[in-house]
């Protein structure tokens, strides 16, 4: 049976008060990077009720997919390695193999099969047909797709808030597939704000959650009365995914000798800068803030 001791812990996860400059500031910034090493933050958050399910429905191995240096992609490899489960990884870039990087190969190690595919195969991730192609070959195999974007990742995603006083005025947290903020955003009170930060250009974050929110069966009143309590900040002005501005990484420099924190560049470092150019843009320099690590790496 699915042994939760040996898989990434909540418990370990806290919140501790820090300031982002020299003004006094009612910042506080949930560490949910210090739930595992690898399987840390939302990245777990989105797999502990997709691998709980593969458990009790007696499934040999896990269907996911992910990018050349996607965090979901090596936190899958692991956890289903400690669950005893196989797992097989689509990744985007035919060109890419085993020895492309450091997490591809470590993904490898793991025990993953990993198959690399063309950008135009892999656009058909989600559609039915390939999903079910994908399981005439990998029989009794559960498909979690990218970043753990389904019901069992937002279910676990819903969690977060509920290990915090849940008071404050504003929430701010990093944005790739929308399941974590979306878990958040169902759990937060009326009053507070969502800061969702966008990792991806063009990324439309109203409409994307507004879909997965509907998907899980929510009425399209309560969907649209939801979303009026998001914010949208916008990170590509900082670097292309993955990349970062030298500005950027001043600050992450300087955010790490303030904090003693690490933040991924992809993610929580833009996110921060953005959340720390809003608060001076707002004065809100009163206000409660909370700042979700979703751990990762640089």
């Amino acid at each position: 049976m699915f042994d939760i001791n040996l898989l990434p812990s909540e418990s370990h996860s806290r919140v501790d008060s820090y300031s982002l400059n020299t003004q006094t500031l009612n910042l506080f910034i949930k560490r949910d990077d210090l739930i595992h090493p690898v399987i840390s933050g939302n990245k777990w958050r989105k797999l502990k009720y997709n691998i709980l399910y593969a458990q009790r429905n007696q499934v040999e191995g896990i269907i996911t997919f992910g990018g050349a240096y996607s965090n979901h992609l090596i936190a899958t490899a692991l956890a289903a390695k400690i669950s005893q489960l196989k797992c097989v990884g689509i990744v985007r870039g035919e060109e890419l193999s085993y020895h492309s990087n450091t997490i591809l190969s470590y993904c490898t190690s793991l025990g993953a099969d990993l198959t690399f595919v063309s950008r135009k195969e892999y656009a058909l991730r989600d559609e039915t047909i390939y999903k079910q192609q994908l399981l005439t070959t990998y029989k009794n195999y559960l498909i979690i797709p990218e970043g753990g974007r389904n019901y069992h990742g937002i279910l676990g995603c819903m969690e977060i808030m509920k290990e915090t006083s849940n008071d404050y005025d504003y929430v701010c947290v990093s944005q790739g597939t929308s399941t974590t903020s979306v878990g958040i955003l169902l759990t937060i009170p009326e009053k507070t704000k969502l800061i969702v930060c966008p990792a991806l250009k063009g990324f439309d974050s109203i409409n994307e959650m507004s879909q997965a929110m509907l998907t899980m069966g929510f009425e399209k009143e309560f969907v649209r009365d939801k979303l009026t309590q998001v914010i949208v900040l916008q990170t590509d002005i900082l670097g292309k995914y993955g990349k970062a501005s030298r500005e950027l990484k001043n600050f992450n420099t300087e955010l790490y000798d303030r904090t003693k924190i690490n933040f991924d560049i992809t993610y929580n470092a833009k996110s921060l800068f953005m959340l720390d150019d809003f608060i001076k843009k707002k004065s809100l320099f009163e206000d409660k803030i909370l700042y979700i690590h979703t751990g990762g790496f640089s």
